[in-house]
């Protein structure tokens, strides 16, 4: 009750005051005493502890909007990390992100602020898994979605994320490649590619409860209703889609979208991504199919706020594993700062 209280406050109010401007569209002036005190806190101790957060799109707004310095897609997490000059990242999204923070800052505190957030499609593949297919296909590259384990990695030749999968996977110039461990986005990124795509059955339990049928479903009231799905969405989604990107790419599309006048949009993927962007677009009308990631919502501003008093929970990756992970990750940096044709 005393932190809720300090919402009362001068002090409080006149720091948070022009931060809800960034959130009043989706929050309700009603619940912002409640976020006010923590998000005072928060930023309070981010420069005391010479910290940084990072924020997935997948956030809630009150965490997206208020409190965090980076936000965006795995990639741009994991570049802008490569970047950051802070002591301390704190990493709000889920545990593999914090990995490939602290193996692009190897140097750095790397924090979470809930250990047990983890993710579905990262638990659905081992390192043992990824040596067995390096055995079987000795000459094939193995091709590792980021959301993976630092141990899978590891065994990797080179990461990717849902924004430069096709990308990478061309510029290996290898006839076939092992793709992993998202079948969905392995199945896109086949369609786009004359790569031989050898695939894992790992999915996300947030994108794989969409179907075809839903998509036709929304569509039956609202004919001009703009479609956009993640990749790592089942094929009959991406098959009713108009465009097919990652979360970044999404952002981009309804950008463009609110520039030309506005439109009625569906976004297949994570539903605070829908608040997220809608917060920035006033003129775009958000339908919202919601699957919420139960392991994204496990960040809160309370949690983050334990987090920079208490330090806690390091992010560590064994060195015999980081090395080789780094290698994997660092690659795919340098392929996403190389000039498309």
């Amino acid at each position: 009750m005393a932190l809720i209280d300090l919402a009362l406050q001068g002090s409080v109010a006149a720091e948070t005051d022009p931060i809800f401007e960034r959130v009043e569209r989706i929050i309700p002036r009603v619940e912002w005493p409640l976020h006010a005190p923590y998000v005072a806190a928060i930023n309070r101790l981010k420069r005391e502890r010479k910290a940084v957060i990072l924020a997935h799109n997948y956030q809630v707004p009150e965490i997206f909007y208020t409190v965090a310095d980076i936000v965006g897609d795995s990639l741009a997490l994991a570049m802008k990390a490569a970047e950051t000059d802070a002591d301390v990242i704190v990493l709000c999204g889920v545990h593999f992100m914090a990995e490939t923070a602290k193996l692009v800052n190897p140097s750095k505190t790397v924090l979470v602020p809930d250990l047990r957030a983890g993710c579905s499609l990262a638990e659905s593949i081992t390192a043992a898994d990824v040596r067995l297919l390096r055995s079987a296909y000795p000459d094939t590259p193995i091709v590792t979605y980021v959301n993976t384990s630092a141990e899978v990695k590891a065994e990797s030749d080179v990461c990717v994320t849902s924004g430069n999968a096709v990308q990478i996977v061309e510029a290996l110039q290898a006839p076939r490649v092992i793709f992993l461990p998202d079948e969905y986005l392995a199945k896109y990124v086949a369609s786009q590619t004359n790569v031989e795509i050898i695939a894992w059955k790992g999915h996300c339990e947030v994108h794989e409860r969409f179907s075809g049928a839903d998509v036709a479903r929304f569509r039956e009231g609202d004919p001009t209703l703009t479609v956009l799905a993640h990749p790592e969405c089942p094929p009959d989604v991406l098959a009713e889609a108009d465009f097919v990107g990652s979360t970044q790419g999404m952002s981009e599309y309804v950008g463009r979208l609110s520039e030309s006048g506005g439109a009625r949009v569906l976004l297949m993927t994570e539903c605070s991504m829908a608040d997220n962007v809608a917060a920035r677009y006033a003129n775009v009308d958000f339908v919202r199919p919601c699957n919420l990631c139960p392991h994204m919502k496990r960040n809160t501003l309370p949690k983050i706020l334990h987090s920079l008093e208490a330090m806690e929970y390091e992010v560590t990756v064994a060195p015999e594993i980081a090395q080789r992970a780094r290698r994997a990750v660092e690659r795919m940096l340098e392929f996403s700062r190389q000039p498309r044709d």
